[in-house]
């Protein structure tokens, strides 16, 4: 088990340090599949409003989480590689949009990302003074998930309108101490006026009406066209 890490900047936000064993592979599959058609009833009353179908299918998954993973747990873990995860029961803001992708577009960021990564190192933020990859670590970390977005194309303009954004998007924010966030905007309406997002703020996955609640750092949307480019990442 690799040193546990207890700075709270280890994951864009979060530190990572060891929570114990790496979740066996076919549990995590048997989760991903179970979990994919979880929605607590809270959630599920809520009503939708239309979005794409690359949109509807990450959503799905991300609220899937929702009652799953209850736990924020910002410990690093060496993990699998590729494919590699924490415990479905845990995880950071960034663990939401990673496993999300892989159950609802075959989208393995861990695999995606290390490839440019390693292709293009220079390109990604110095924040933690590394000289090389850390394939269990890198994509679990927000500055990181923002650069691989800006690179694939995804990043747009930030905006404090609720109409410039879509079901599916991806937006990142800075929480008090500095500490970057990231969360994925539902298709279900908030009393705010804004969409709700889906994310792990320190209690577990919860769908909330918080888009705002901090000052944005990044808005992306994931295009097929976006997905295509980060499939072709991972090989």
């Amino acid at each position: 088990m690799r040193k546990r890490l207890m700075t709270a900047s280890l994951i864009g936000g979060a530190a990572l340090g060891s929570a114990g064993m790496a979740f066996p592979r076919e549990a995590r599959v048997v989760w991903q599949v179970i979990a994919g058609a979880i929605v607590t009833p809270s959630v599920a009353d809520t009503p939708q409003v239309e979005a794409a179908p690359e949109a509807a299918a990450l959503i799905r998954a991300a609220e899937g989480q929702v009652g799953v993973t209850t736990i924020y747990d910002p410990a690093y873990v060496a993990l699998d590689f590729p494919g590699g995860d924490v415990p479905p029961e845990r995880g950071v803001c960034t663990d939401v949009l990673i496993r999300a992708l892989r159950l609802a577009h075959g989208v393995d960021l861990q695999a995606a990302l290390n490839a440019d990564m390693r292709a293009h190192f220079p390109e990604y933020p110095a924040n933690w003074g590394l000289t090389r990859t850390d394939r269990s670590i890198d994509h679990r970390r927000v500055p990181n998930l923002q650069r691989l977005m800006q690179r694939m194309g995804a990043e747009l303009d930030l905006s404090t309108d609720p109409q410039a954004f879509r079901p599916g998007d991806v937006v990142t924010s800075m929480l008090p101490g500095n500490l970057p966030h990231l969360m994925i905007v539902t298709d279900r309406p908030g009393g705010s006026g804004a969409l709700m997002v889906v994310h792990n703020i320190g209690a577990g996955a919860r769908v909330e009406d918080r888009l705002f609640a901090f000052p944005l750092t990044g808005h992306y949307r994931l295009t097929p066209e976006v997905l295509a480019r980060l499939k072709a990442l991972q090989g």
